[in-house]
């Protein structure tokens, strides 16, 4: 049988197997080459404990066992050292050399230089006692004839203590860092080394870990896989892990057998964060007694706490502090199908070895699998987790964005504690964004839910503050500074960082007030305010929103408004955090951010409207609507619900296709509760369309006066004229009067009141009023304060022939 016994930076592995003879084959697996090279033999049976080859595959480290138990008892054995620790040369196999001959195990390790380095002539051994230290050996090499390589150093090798009294330790080989636990005073205290290029290394890290740790042999991880340990013994010692994730993130995995055969414990320690959580799972069938032990997996975004055939919890490293976006499943849904033991150990990312079956597997989380999920879930916690799973951890291609689109179109009104269509936006908003910008993920949203109060089935969760690591480090790149400023975050209390849209709502409200009131006022008055509030940049700003989504191109003036304001205030928070990176940049951040807002508001409604096979933006409001348009404007009216929630843009055109379904669809009296509720909104397309295209039948006549009486002054000016009808007629005659008396205000007339005669020839009170008014109109009425042929001709005649009107008499 093979046994995997490392696997290298560099994603070779190493393999041993017993030959016809009982000899011991030791072999390396080339993962990107898919090829096998004999590396070498032992002509004995043997115990492999360890082994690790360079990076040029010149020399070989390997550790084994030179005897078995049974003869442990044997007179010719006792002055042999259990353990042996060889150096090879193996290019070609020539010389052996050996760095230990202890009764105690030893793990070995080469370090790997950065990648490119193929010819060194210098390499670096880590030896790992179970004596708790761990040294460095210094090994030089030369090139001797026919290209044979040879270790230089005929004496002692040079070597290095690493670190000492050690409990427990990591190894990192990507990146290429040890990890390791020692007591110190109450607590115990994780540390970390890191490795350089350059030859040297340095310790950078340290932790206060409040995990009792009571075993007496020092536990390795990522040392090799040791087969020949006794699983109960295995079972029952420490079970941890250290993960890193591209973003800074940090945590430590650590799970103890627990007395109660029906429960579980384990925990995560969030160190970036701050804290750690530990989980309780009540587990379904307690005849599995045969499961020892938690295995943690890194996924880089995730943390998986996995027990075969009990559950499988999916932990959200980035945004550990709500459950909901961490994914706990059971059942079949729990299951990975080729990982059935309990002897899984997670030494790279989205890479985990059997060691039970000596087989190395490539682990991640598939997106059909998750899109399936999204539709089966009855839970809103596994729906939220799911989803932002989708959204967030993965690259979204257009085929699987149409898919969410399609199951939140079928879901939102089954989501209890969740907009799923503001978790959408967020969500792809902050994945679209954040890779623009070192630290834009701790200042913009992920997220619509400010806390969350479910509980997840079976589960229970406690939280604790924990202290922050200490790291000392001078001009570092990648992990370590996205770590420190992780830290630093925490220490500010993140979430406070991210903006949100509490004062955009109250500015926007105000402002609201006051456009309303300036439009209420004369035309001049509107176009000096819009030249003196609307800026260069702004209108610039809601030019490329328009271009973005095409919809209807016109004039909105409360979207523009809200529009402006959030660009001005997410600019200033921005500013605020973002001192280092230039205005130009926070401009660009900004554009993108609220165009990329509008697109997805406009993805949502083109997916919609192309499922149910709306093709046609033009109405025909003398029909009605069938069945899919319904459906449309229901959605279209959940999408207006999200957006007020978040106070967020809606994409030009919206209004005005979300009113135009609304007539087609709803009864009269359910249309203007709507309008009247400020779902629907009334905007100048829709309206002049529904006044020219719709005739003056009884019906028509009491949609087009509902709609016109519930017209804002200012829009009214522009539409009233279209619909050529007596009530019309009324309706702009009443507010030209309105109009003019305003004028008039505490001014007397100039002209006589004219006496009453016995027999009236002319209707005194309206040629009072008519005389009154064209005194007016020549006093101080501008031309453009004037609506085109509105003058007091036009009132008296209106006047006069809703009087006929009234009498049932023939006007002409």
């Amino acid at each position: 049988a093979l046994y995997v016994v490392n696997i290298e930076r560099n994603g070779k592995i190493i393999y041993t197997w017993k030959g016809n003879q009982r000899n011991t084959h030791i072999g390396v697996y080339d993962l990107q080459t898919k090829e096998n090279e004999h590396l070498y033999m032992f002509e004995r049976d043997l115990q492999i404990i360890s082994c690790s080859v360079n990076n040029e595959r010149t020399l070989l480290a390997v550790s084994f066992c030179q005897y078995t138990e049974e003869a442990r008892a044997s007179q010719l054995l006792q002055s042999v050292s259990k353990y042996l620790t060889l150096l090879i040369e193996i290019h070609p196999i020539n010389n052996v050399r050996v760095l230990k001959a202890v009764d105690s195990c030893v793990h070995v390790q080469f370090l790997y230089p950065v990648e490119g380095r193929n010819n060194s002539t210098e390499s670096h051994l880590l030896l790992v006692s179970e004596d708790k230290y761990i040294e460095q050996f210094d090994i030089h090499v030369v090139a001797e004839e026919e290209h044979k390589v040879v270790i230089q150093n005929s004496g002692q090798l040079p070597r290095a203590r690493v670190a000492d009294d050690l409990i427990w330790a990591q190894w990192d080989m990507m990146e290429q860092r040890l990890f390791y636990i020692v007591p110190k005073e109450s607590k115990n205290t994780l540390k970390c080394v890191q490795f350089y290029p350059d030859e040297n290394f340095n310790s950078i890290l340290e932790s206060h870990l409040d995990i009792s740790i009571n075993d007496t042999q020092l536990k390795l991880v990522n040392f090799g896989y040791d087969y020949c340990q006794d699983p109960d013994v295995a079972s029952k010692s420490l079970n941890l892990q250290v993960f890193t994730s591209k973003a800074g993130g940090l945590c430590v995995c650590c799970s103890l057998a627990s007395d109660i055969p029906d429960e579980i414990t384990y925990s995560i320690y969030f160190l970036h964060k701050g804290y750690n959580k530990t989980f309780t799972v009540s587990l379904e069938r307690t005849e599995s007694h045969q499961l020892k032990e938690v295995a943690f997996m890194n996924l880089d975004y995730y943390v998986a706490a996995y027990l075969p055939g009990q559950f499988l919890h999916l932990l959200n490293i980035q945004h550990p502090d709500l459950l909901c976006y961490s994914l706990f499943l059971t059942g079949e849904d729990a299951r990975i199908e080729l990982l059935q033991t309990c002897s899984i150990r997670c030494p790279l990312t989205s890479r985990v070895v059997d060691c039970q079956l000596g087989s190395v597997y490539a682990l991640s989380i598939s997106a059909s699998a998750l899109l399936q999920l999204l539709h089966d879930s009855r839970e809103d916690s596994e729906r939220l987790a799911a989803l932002h799973c989708a959204l967030l951890h993965f690259q979204l291609t257009q085929d699987l964005e149409m898919q969410i689109i399609w199951w939140i179109s079928e879901n939102f009104s089954t989501c209890h504690s969740f907009d799923p269509i503001q978790e959408f936006i967020i969500a792809s908003l902050y994945h679209r964004i954040c890779a623009e910008t070192h630290n834009l993920d701790k200042l913009l949203p992920y997220t619509s839910l400010l806390d969350w109060i479910g509980v997840i089935p079976g589960v229970t969760c406690a939280t604790d503050v924990i202290s922050l690591p200490v790291l000392e480090f001078q001009n570092s790149r990648g992990f370590w500074e996205k770590l420190s400023s992780n830290l630093e975050s925490a220490k500010y209390a993140e979430p406070h960082l991210h903006y949100h849209n509490t004062v955009l709502r109250r500015e926007w409200l105000h402002l609201s007030e006051e456009v309303n009131k300036h439009l209420q006022s004369s035309r001049a008055a509107t176009q000096k305010r819009e030249e003196r509030t609307t800026t260069a940049y702004l209108r610039n700003i809601f030019e490329n929103a328009k271009k973005l989504v095409p919809l209807f191109q016109e004039e909105d003036f409360q979207q523009q408004l809200l529009m402006g304001l959030m660009v001005a205030q997410l600019k200033d928070h921005l500013m605020r955090h973002l001192q280092y990176v230039g205005k130009k940049k926070i401009d660009e951040i900004v554009l993108d951010y609220v165009a990329n807002l509008l697109n997805l508001f406009h993805r949502i409604i083109k997916e919609v409207w192309r499922r149910y096979q709306l093709h046609s933006c033009i109405f025909c409001f003398a029909e009605r609507g069938s069945p899919a348009e319904f459906a449309v404007f229901h959605i279209m009216s959940r999408i207006l619900e999200a957006a007020n929630g978040m106070c967020m843009p809606l994409p030009p055109g919206f209004h005005t296709l979300h009113m135009g379904l609304g007539v087609r669809c709803l009864p009269l009296h359910t249309l203007l509760h709507y309008i009247d509720a400020g779902v629907l909104h009334l905007t100048e397309t829709c309206v002049r369309k529904l006044l020219k295209d719709l005739d003056d039948t009884e019906k028509n006549e009491k949609l087009k006066l509902s709609i016109v009486m519930r017209l804002p002054e200012a829009l009214g000016q522009k539409v009233l004229q279209i619909w050529n009808h007596p009530i019309n007629a009324g309706f702009i005659a009443r507010r030209y009067v309105k109009f003019l008396l305003q004028k008039l205000g505490n001014r007397q007339c100039r002209r006589p009141i004219p006496e009453r005669l016995p027999v009236p020839l002319e209707f005194l009170p309206l040629n009072y009023l008519s005389n009154m008014l064209a005194e007016i109109e020549e006093q101080g009425v501008q031309p453009h304060e004037k609506e085109d042929h509105v003058n007091v001709r036009f009132v008296e005649q209106t006047a006069l022939q809703h009087t006929v009107t009234l009498l049932g008499l023939k006007y002409s």
